[in-house]
């Protein structure tokens, strides 16, 4: 059964399955193991940017498609919601509606810039996509009217997904809305990364991985390679909008900074590469340790600090206030310790 929940995609490691069942226990029970506002939405961003970084593997790993719109559809998608249940209001119906009408609108955006694209060079299409993305995030914050503009939206969801429904206490944890709304994205990303496993090792993701090894020869025995890579972008595309859709449910807030922001795009690219690219593992790892590293690491390096502040120097090094610098170093050393990410390393190491 889990061989078949799984794809057969195996860890090929004792160390690998064991951090992945880690990782899995923790986001299952997190409202109970790590009490608090600030842990719950550390674990919901983690699993909302393992779909997200999940759905970019697609291209970049499998496809070998480099593309810097990816938070554009991200952001389609949260917008969808967003809108939705502006003029639809608080129901269920209105998340359904903004999330289908969210993944079909940058489903076909995403249609439409491989067609037009996908026939060029990969830098060069690099290059365009990134002027589309720079195009719709200028347009969203220039639109105010409809999309806020750099203000945002905010709007209302279900009262049953807020923390005004108090349902009850369950192992000392008060059960109410928020802890709702948090199960509802762990089953619902766990159903898109077990989607998007079952899709790479599937014989689609197979030619994708052919293709990304030797376009040419693909296409000499007889694969249509612009169309391959034009659905695979499509894919990538509707599960990042399913992404942004889920996100917009958990925030009540979006924003040009919160979807649409290049950061976040070159924060998903760190995350592949952190992982391992071509390993839907290695979003679930890359996007954990990151996310980790970005709520606690400024706190990690400040009692740090207070705690050698009788030493010379070291306490101004692991300043609080330096912590990006440090998250950079850590970047650099895990790309030259692990040249194929993390899940590459420790399936070399069985």
């Amino acid at each position: 059964m889990i061989d078949w929940l799984i794809s057969g995609d195996r860890p090929r490691s004792v160390a690998l399955g064991a951090v992945l069942l880690g990782i899995l226990f923790s986001l299952a029970f997190a409202p109970f193991l790590f009490p608090g506002v600030r842990a719950l939405d550390t674990a919901a961003t983690i699993l909302i940017f393992i779909v997200l970084v999940a759905s970019y593997d697609l291209l970049l790993g499998y496809s070998g498609i480099v593309s810097f719109a990816h938070t554009m559809f991200f952001g389609l998608g949260a917008y969808g919601v967003a809108l939705a249940s502006i003029h639809m209001g608080p129901g269920w119906d209105a998340l359904i509606v903004g999330a289908l009408a969210g993944a079909l609108s940058a489903t076909v955006l995403a249609y439409a810039i491989g067609l037009f694209s996908l026939r060029v060079r990969a830098i060069f299409f690099a290059m365009i996509t990134l002027a589309v993305a720079s195009a719709v995030a200028v347009l969203v914050s220039q639109l105010f009217q409809l999309t806020g503009g750099e203000d945002g939206l905010t709007y209302r969801i279900p009262r049953a997904l807020t923390p005004a429904n108090r349902v009850g206490e369950l192992f000392g944890v008060r059960i109410n809305g928020r802890i709702l709304a948090y199960y509802l994205l762990f089953f619902s990303c766990t159903a898109l990364f077990l989607l998007l496993l079952r899709i790479v090792n599937s014989p689609f993701g197979r030619v994708l991985q052919s293709i990304r090894e030797n376009d040419f020869r693909s296409e000499a025995i007889g694969y249509r390679v612009v169309a391959y890579r034009t659905a695979a972008t499509c894919l990538s595309a509707a599960m990042a909008a399913l992404a942004g859709s889920l996100y917009a449910i958990w925030l009540r807030y979006v924003g040009p900074d919160t979807t649409l922001s290049f950061e976040i795009m070159i924060d998903v690219l760190l995350m592949v590469v952190i992982g391992g690219m071509g390993t839907m593992y290695g979003a679930v790892i890359g996007a954990t340790i990151f996310v980790l590293a970005q709520n606690y690491l400024q706190n990690l390096m400040g009692a740090a600090s207070d705690a050698t502040s009788a030493l010379p120097l070291i306490p101004d090094l692991i300043n609080p206030d330096r912590w990006l610098l440090w998250l950079g170093v850590l970047f650099v050393l895990s790309v030259y310790f692990f040249p194929t990410g993390i899940v590459g390393r420790l399936r070399a190491g069985r």
